[in-house]
């Protein structure tokens, strides 16, 4: 009865995002065990795997010496992947990229079976001739990486051309002609040679070259053999003897087939019909991974000091200091949820609109702060925040000039003049205007010899700003004239 109840308690905790995140794991899984399958170093991926068991099962019955010495394995494990896997992780990446493949017009099944019946029969007169050849029909994966050499053709597939390419006096017959569709792209490429060839014994170039493609990608490869005048086929890292040009014919028709599927069978339902024990091991594996890492369970508070943001503060109103900079947040949600969170990203954002209404007192809610969908504001402090502002009027105040010492003795004052004499201004409402002195800098009297024009700054007092925000300045001349002696 405990079991159902817990059952239901996860299921009722599943959200929208939790599904998504099963279902990019489930994809990811899918994808590694459908390419994996098919490959030799699937092996090495199952022994990682049955390792990954028992490091669990070590941790569960507190195995120490056994966890210590795997939990070094481990910490190693990414660069060994790499290494192992190193051709298999560019292929598996290739087939990535190829995606935005999908949905692009297939050659039509009729020529694909045209072409078939024709790669058939010559291979069969070429067989019967005793002339080597090999020829790759290529699949969805990239051959670029894998081929060297070899000559442009593009030129559509015929009996006469095929067995003219592989004719001993053809410069390149020695090499593998690569055929996409319905044409011939290259002839005389060379392919990457097998290193899995103990188990076929004695095996020709051409059949070495075959079966080190067929290791690579998903292409098929067709060898006849000038020796013993036989046909075979690498595929999918197997290397088959064909008896006849009626088997062969299968062959190549049930991999143009897959390659290309027929217009009654839409692509998505040729995905859901094929891999099925795949897709249900990458689903089941992914709803394992989120009850064990992802199914949120504790519930943890934690405090955070979160910067207090104004904004909309209406025009012509300064905020006078000090303000609060910072409040303490209180924030509740599962243990996990706390792992991805970014607490740069946490702010209060407090609206002062209102302050033109006389409204100095504002309560702090839990809407004002951002943060995920997972996670809640249980306590803000402090909870009310009283603003200290002040509504500005724009003026017009005369400017004073500012000095300092006295002029030197052998020269007398005539006249200071400013420009310009007068400011716009804001000054805070609170200040009597009557009382507002606006002075520039200091000016020192005792270095000026002769009449002197220069830029001065303006000192504001407190409460008094510029319109523009800017740091004004006015330009002041000191007129003077030579004392002469009587």
């Amino acid at each position: 009865m405990d079991l159902f109840k817990t059952f239901f308690i996860v299921i009722k905790s599943i959200r929208l995002p939790d599904i998504l995140d099963m279902a990019i794991i489930a994809l990811m899984i899918f994808a590694l065990l459908t390419w994996f399958k098919t490959r030799a170093s699937r092996f090495v991926l199952i022994g990682i795997i049955l390792l990954g068991c028992v490091y669990m099962a070590a941790r569960f019955f507190q195995l120490y010496l056994t966890t210590i010495v795997l939990q070094g394995f481990f910490a190693i494990l990414l660069f060994v992947l790499v290494v192992i896997f190193q051709e298999d992780l560019r292929g598996f990446f290739e087939r990535l990229a190829m995606l935005g493949n999908i949905g692009k017009r297939n050659v039509p099944l009729s020529d694909l079976e045209k072409m078939a019946g024709i790669i058939a029969q010559t291979a069969s007169n070429l067989a019967k001739k005793r002339v080597g050849a090999l020829i790759v029909l290529a699949g969805k994966d990239p051959l670029e990486r894998h081929i060297s050499g070899g000559i442009l053709l593009d030129g559509l597939i015929s009996e006469p051309l095929l067995e003219s390419i592989f004719d001993p006096h053809s410069i390149g017959h020695d090499g593998a002609v690569i055929i996409n569709g319905t044409r011939m792209q290259m002839f005389g490429c060379h392919l990457p040679l097998s290193m899995e060839t103990a188990k076929y014994g004695n095996m020709g170039l051409r059949h070495t070259a075959a079966l080190g493609l067929a290791e690579r990608v998903d292409a098929l490869c067709i060898v006849i053999s000038e020796e013993r005048g036989t046909i075979s086929v690498a595929q999918t890292e197997t290397l088959t003897t064909i008896p006849n040009a009626a088997a062969l014919h299968e062959v190549v028709e049930q991999f143009y087939m897959r390659k290309s599927p027929t217009q009654e069978s839409h692509p998505a339902f040729m995905w859901v019909k094929e891999n099925t024990p795949e897709k249900i091991i990458a689903l089941s594996l992914a709803c394992i991974f989120w009850i064990i890492f992802g199914y949120q369970r504790d519930i943890v508070r934690r405090d955070f000091i979160v910067p207090l943001e104004y904004k909309n503060i209406p025009k012509n109103w300064q905020l006078n200091q000090p303000q609060a900079t910072d409040v303490k947040v209180i924030l509740q949600g599962p243990g996990q949820a706390f792992y991805l969170l970014d607490e740069r990203s946490l702010k209060l954002s407090l609206d002062l609109s209102p302050i033109a209404l006389k409204k100095n007192e504002f309560t702090l809610n839990k809407t004002m702060i951002n943060v995920p969908s997972n996670l809640s504001v249980t306590e803000i402090s402090p909870a009310t925040i009283y603003i200290d502002a002040s509504k500005l009027v724009a003026l017009t105040l005369p400017v004073n000039i500012k000095t300092l010492n006295s002029l030197p003795g052998n020269v007398l004052l005539q006249k200071i003049n400013i420009n310009p004499a007068h400011l716009s201004v804001l000054v805070d409402s609170k200040l009597e205007q009557e009382k507002i002195n606006i002075e520039t800098e200091p000016i020192d009297l005792q270095k000026v010899f002769f009449t002197t024009s220069f830029s001065a700054k303006i000192i504001l007092p407190s409460g008094v700003y510029m319109q523009d925000g800017k740091t004004a300045t006015v330009n002041v001349t000191v007129k003077v004239k030579k004392k002469y002696a009587t």
